[in-house]
């Protein structure tokens, strides 16, 4: 299914490449439909040329799009919401990837009725990623099947009521790729540390934690039912298991969702 719209990224990062390189790649717009703008050169220049869309360092150039995604820092959103304020007309909608931003801010202060929140992760840049989103009563059921292509381009996309699991999202999905590739690392240097070579290292690696996530999503069954099939009495995995609650492995994990999840909802009052 094709996307019928003409789309703006306000913001020229990492995640607005991936979602460009998602619905080129999966032929859902034309390059013609696209237009970027940042305050970088740097990246409008490579944008361009690696993607052949239009680009600009003027944000109010991007209002004429039927979609305009805001993927900048929500730190940013203080200097850029207000120059979107009365350049959006009433059949336009307002898609934010920023952590932390509500919809009655973006509404209020962009004077836009029809928003969208959404929290995708990297993972999308490779279509493999995951979405919660969220609307205002203003978004009609033509721009949530859009916003439901265009995030499906990423990977999984989910639709959620409640804009308070957004925050929670970010914590656990948005993320969650730095808790994995951390404890990624952390395994391959201990195998480096005890002899294997740094190759080989990442290969058993990445592939156990691929596995190991395809896996679960196969078998449909808890968690702790999977972690204790691998757990036999006395073994390797009864070890290392009691050395990482030992030195509070689940604590820290869920120490760390917590900081996620309130820094997301502090800079949602910034």
């Amino acid at each position: 299914m094709s996307l019928e719209a003409k789309l703006s990224f306000i913001g020229a990062g990492k995640m607005a490449e991936a979602m460009i390189d998602g619905l080129l790649k999966r032929k859902l717009v034309a390059t013609s439909q696209i237009i970027a703008t940042g305050s970088r050169k740097s990246r409008l220049t490579f944008l361009r040329k690696e993607y052949r869309i239009a680009t600009s360092s003027d944000n109010r150039s991007a209002l004429q799009a039927d979609i305009i995604i805001l993927a900048v820092k929500p730190q940013m959103m203080a200097t850029v919401l207000p120059e979107l304020r009365g350049g959006i007309s009433k059949d336009r909608l307002l898609l934010s990837i920023a952590a932390g931003i509500t919809l009655e801010r973006l509404s209020e202060e962009s004077a836009c009725t029809a928003v969208v929140r959404a929290m995708p992760n990297t993972p999308g840049r490779i279509g493999r990623g995951i979405t919660l989103w969220t609307a205002t009563p203003g978004v009609t059921a033509e721009q949530k099947t859009q916003v439901e292509i265009l995030l499906g381009s990423l990977g999984v996309q989910i639709f959620t009521k409640q804009q308070n699991y957004l925050d929670i999202a970010t914590a656990v999905s948005g993320t969650g790729p730095a808790y994995v590739f951390q404890f990624m690392e952390a395994l391959v240097d201990t195998a480096v540390e005890r002899g294997l070579p740094h190759d080989l290292a990442k290969q058993l690696v990445l592939e156990t934690t691929i596995g190991s996530a395809v896996y679960a999503k196969k078998a449909r069954r808890h968690l702790a039912q999977l972690r204790n099939e691998v757990t036999s009495p006395a073994g390797t995995s009864a070890a290392a298991l009691y050395r990482l609650e030992e030195a509070g492995f689940s604590t820290a994990i869920a120490k760390a969702v917590r900081a996620a999840f309130d820094r997301s909802v502090e800079l949602g009052k910034a």
